[in-house]
């Protein structure tokens, strides 16, 4: 299943939302945070209240990615720590440290 680990499925929530009139719903907008629903918090933590997040229940994770095509028209920023949570790092995101192409035994 895309935008999905295991089982998990994650939904957005956003900074902010506004409305195409193409799809006829609503999309996200500003920056992106995975939540699952039924839960008052983002997968990284951020409580939805306190952060004044909008939870669009509506939109998969997936489609917030830029080549997808899909709801990531006015998303600025996907947060890298829920994006690590739920499977997909960011395109801009690079690896820590080094990287050991071959370790000796």
């Amino acid at each position: 299943m895309a935008g999905t680990k295991g089982s998990t499925k994650y939904r957005v929530a956003a900074s902010g939302r506004w409305w195409d009139e193409e799809d006829g719903r609503w999309l996200p907008a500003g920056e992106v945070h995975g939540w699952l629903p039924g839960t008052h918090q983002t997968v990284c933590g951020l409580s939805l209240s306190r952060s004044q997040l909008v939870r669009l229940s509506g939109i998969d994770r997936t489609e917030t990615f830029p080549e997808s095509g899909g709801a990531a028209d006015r998303v600025r920023r996907v947060c890298p720590r829920c994006a690590s949570v739920c499977g997909r790092r960011p395109s801009d995101a690079r690896g820590r440290g080094r990287r050991h192409v071959n370790p000796r035994p």
